[in-house]
């Protein structure tokens, strides 16, 4: 097992504060760290970052950092400490402008789609305040809210009002985006390298495995088929980020500046 560098223990590290702090202390830091859609009351510029060290539970942290150390190892010895952690944060931040843009595409396409039915500004706004813990109450409070206008209920699709709900509410966390440009820029400089997954342990060449990899992550993000809550486009924007910041460096990486 290698032995950790520098820059990858500390971001470890801080990861595992931010993930554990709160929980001693009893707190929720999730509104003020957590990338929230930008007209989401809770949101803040500094969130571009902050969002990279908060994980929602114990697998997401471990894997991302499982992904940093074992991903980013090689790169930090290759590249050394400080263009390491340039390039870490460019994945993440850049990540987190682009899921930030192809949600705010999504939102503004459902709200003018309700707008172009009757549906007012004001009743729009109801029902992104609309709690989505109890399935059924959601549905009646959606119902209760359009009956109200003089929009018919079922001309507005209820997959739609969920998922402008959701667009609107739901923050994203976690370093997926920034490690996503760490596993692009080894396998640009690692082709190989023989990768798996655990429900797939079957070794598979970098080259191969990574596109295969990012290509089901826009499947997922362009179609309504996610498994669980996870911000693909996140990862395909730091999968971005990373190839074109890793592929002009090995590019230019024996010329003088």
């Amino acid at each position: 097992m290698s032995r950790i560098s520098d820059a990858i223990k500390h971001l470890i590290i801080i990861n595992v504060i931010v993930f554990i702090a709160p929980q001693l202390l009893q707190l929720d830091f999730t509104n003020i760290l957590a990338l929230h859609f930008p007209k989401n009351e809770h949101f803040g510029f500094w969130q571009y970052v902050t969002h990279m060290f908060v994980h929602g539970s114990f697998p997401h942290i471990l894997f991302n950092m499982y992904g940093l150390w074992a991903f980013g190892t090689p790169l930090e010895r290759m590249w050394g400490r400080n263009k390491f952690i340039f390039f870490y944060f460019s994945a993440g931040i850049g990540a987190a402008f682009i899921y930030t843009l192809v949600n705010y595409y999504q939102f503004n396409s459902i709200y003018n789609d309700f707008i172009s039915i009757g549906i007012s500004e004001d009743k729009i706004i109801q029902l992104l305040k609309i709690s989505t813990n109890n399935y059924d109450y959601f549905l009646q409070s959606a119902e209760k809210i359009l009956s109200e206008s003089m929009t018919q209920t079922k001309a507005a699709d209820i997959g739609d009002i969920i998922e402008i709900n959701s667009l609107y509410n739901t923050p994203a966390v976690g370093a997926s985006g920034a490690v996503y440009g760490v596993l692009v820029a080894f396998g640009l400089y690692f082709k190989e390298a023989k990768l798996a997954l655990i429900f797939f342990p079957v070794p598979i060449a970098a080259k191969y495995f990574i596109p295969i990899l990012i290509a089901f992550d826009l499947f997922f993000g362009m179609t309504r088929y996610s498994v669980g809550n996870i911000a693909h486009f996140a990862h395909i924007g730091g999968a971005l980020i990373g190839f074109i910041i890793a592929w002009y460096w090995k590019k230019n990486q024996f010329k003088v500046y």
